[in-house]
Parts: C-alpha cells; structure tokens; sequence
C-alpha cells in the first residue's frame, strides 16, 4: 500500500532554517511528481513546492519562491523540502503528496515558527 511518511518539523526561530523529508513507499516512487501542501490554523490547505519525477522540474508557490527548495533522491525514494528564512507566516502542518489514480497524504509534520 502506498505510504507517505513526513519527518523534520519542529520549532524554529524567525529566520531560521529546517529540512523536511518524505519517504515513500508501495509504488515506484521514480515515475511521480510529488508534492509538499501546508495548511495554517484556520485556513486551506495550499500547494508549497512541486517536483516532477525526474527532479528536473519545479515550480513554488510565490510565498516561498527564493526561500524553500523541493528535492528528491530517486534511489532512497525519498522527497525534500528545504526552508530557509522562515517566517512565522510559515507554520503550518506540512503534508507530503502524490497522485497515484487517487490523492495520497502523508500524516503531516508540524512547523512553527517563533520567537
């Protein structure tokens, strides 16, 4: 079965970096584009990064262009989401995506960012 499971979150200072990770597991991994959304308190879900599978595509939402980079080593079936200069607008619950047929959703990882 098709599994998604975030790590790397936690409690940041303003400015502050942290690295996300998703590994993935029960399909080939290597033939997917893969996603990270967020979701703040209160508010939608949104995109934050996307990756085709190769890895030679990206694209950002304009919020975190500049700041966050997506990654993925195909070999260790795993995606990467690199925050640099967090912002507190930045917490949120990150969840790791990809579209097999059907959505599938990691569990989420939390990311706050504070002083």
């Amino acid at each position: 079965q098709v599994q998604l499971v975030e790590s790397g979150g936690g409690l940041v200072q303003p400015g502050g970096s942290l690295r996300l990770s998703c590994a993935a597991s029960g399909f080939t991994f290597r033939y997917y584009a893969m996603s990270w959304y967020r979701q703040a308190p209160g508010k939608e879900r949104e995109l934050v990064a996307v990756i085709t599978s190769t890895g030679g595509s990206t694209n950002y939402a304009d919020s975190v262009k500049g700041r966050f980079t997506i990654s993925r080593d195909n070999a260790k079936n795993t995606v990467y989401l690199q925050m640099n200069s967090l912002k507190p607008g930045d917490t949120a619950v990150y969840y790791c995506y990809t579209l097999i047929g059907i959505d599938f959703w990691g569990q989420g990882t939390q990311v706050t960012v504070s002083s």
